[in-house]
């Protein structure tokens, strides 16, 4: 339990960027999705396009510090390899 003034608002701070970053976790994962779906129905020039709009939204995740740099790369690159595999 936080005791001193700074720790509580450490503890406030915590809480409001736990939010923030929850959502846009899960914004990111929608993304995500939307892309695995366009690749399970196998139309690739919606799933090009459905990639094409995440790329950008994965990578602020990571200047926004929700993932790791290599992770979103590794992301991106195997469902672009994916995406191009169905053509």
């Amino acid at each position: 339990m936080a005791n001193s003034p700074q720790a509580k608002k450490r503890a406030r701070q915590n809480e409001r960027r736990f939010a923030v970053n929850k959502a846009r976790r899960s914004r990111i994962r929608t993304f995500l999705r939307k892309v695995e779906e366009a690749i399970e129905s196998g139309d690739q020039s919606a799933a090009a396009d459905a990639l094409k709009a995440a790329q950008p939204e994965v990578m602020r995740g990571v200047t926004k510090g929700v993932f790791h740099k290599n992770t979103a790369s590794r992301k991106i690159s195997r469902l672009a390899a994916r995406v191009k595999a169905l053509s």
